[in-house]
């Protein structure tokens, strides 16, 4: 790890999708895929099987280009970090804690580097970018969410951008990115983006169509949109505004609790309450993909209460 990586500085993450674990003891072997200087975050999905896509030592995923603050590195060259942009009130004020591989990390770009104005984001589930205009491969496996700064002007469908760690620009398909909202997304957008992740399969901490929890459909829906909600559901709980149940419209939330414990659970609502049903969709722990259904049993018992972003 370089000084200038050191604690106490800012840096960007250099890869489309980097991993943040409890600790680097709590590294499985069967995590490997996710550990290297060029994660293959599907290979690493598709090779656990179900418990282990379940296994609580990761925490969460960051996106190409995601601002941290280093805060501790080891020798070993793993870097404890503070994803900046995944608040996580009840864990640190300023944002995610975790564990990652700091060759996952590079510095922050110089400033003026790229076009001002609008950033892109990437709005196809995954991308690659390309080292010239439908040329090779440079970089695969971009995710939703992902915001690039734009370079030079587009050409015939492809468009420049400026990635950390990659010197010069590579380029993207136009199709596969947009302009980030200038105004405020509607709920009714965020839903929308929610539901392109149907049957994606439930990994623990995820954040791709790879695989993604129930916290994690949540914030990247909106952060595609450009809104940034926390990370966990007890947080997204408390940063959104509670409604009468009945009020619920697409778009809201749904928040779960059992009895005594904090909220375990959040899904986005689908449709208006009818005849005493309610509908979301939801990154599903128990059948281990996002689906959107009608609320079981069990789902009702726990509902503590619907919420407006």
């Amino acid at each position: 790890m370089g000084v200038e990586l050191q604690p106490g500085r800012e840096a960007v993450v250099r890869v489309p999708v980097a991993t943040l674990w409890t600790s680097p003891d709590a590294v499985r072997p069967v995590d490997r895929p996710a550990l290297g200087d060029t994660p293959d975050t599907a290979a690493w999905v598709a090779g656990m099987d179900h418990d282990q896509q379940v296994g609580e030592c990761v925490l969460s995923q960051l996106l190409l280009g995601e601002r941290v603050v280093v805060t501790e590195s080891r020798p070993d060259g793993w870097a404890r970090v503070v994803a900046l942009g995944q608040p996580a009130a009840a864990r640190d004020p300023r944002g995610y804690p975790g564990w990652l591989p700091a060759a996952q990390l590079t510095l922050p770009p110089a400033a003026g580097v790229g076009t001002p104005g609008t950033p892109l984001v990437v709005d196809a589930l995954t991308t690659s970018l390309h080292a010239a205009a439908d040329g090779p491969v440079a970089l695969t496996g971009v995710a939703l969410g992902t915001r690039l700064t734009p370079g030079c002007p587009p050409v015939n469908g492809w468009r420049p951008v400026h990635v950390p760690g990659h010197a010069g620009q590579l380029w993207a398909a136009e199709a596969d990115v947009a302009l980030l909202p200038a105004e405020r997304p509607e709920a009714k957008e965020a839903l929308a983006v929610a539901e392109r992740f149907r049957d994606v399969p439930y990994v623990w901490g995820g954040l791709t169509r790879h695989g993604i929890d129930c916290s994690g459909l949540v914030h990247l829906a909106w952060r595609r949109l450009g809104l940034v909600l926390p990370r966990d559901a007890d947080d997204q709980a408390e940063a959104t505004t509670p409604l009468a149940l009945g009020d619920e419209r697409p778009g809201d939330l749904y928040f779960f609790a059992r009895p005594g414990r904090r909220i375990h659970h959040v899904g986005i609502v689908t449709g208006e309450p009818r005849d005493g049903q309610r509908r979301m969709v939801h990154a599903c722990y128990r059948r281990r993909r996002v689906l959107e259904e009608a609320l079981p049993a069990d789902r009702v018992a726990t509902l503590v209460g619907a919420h407006r972003v």
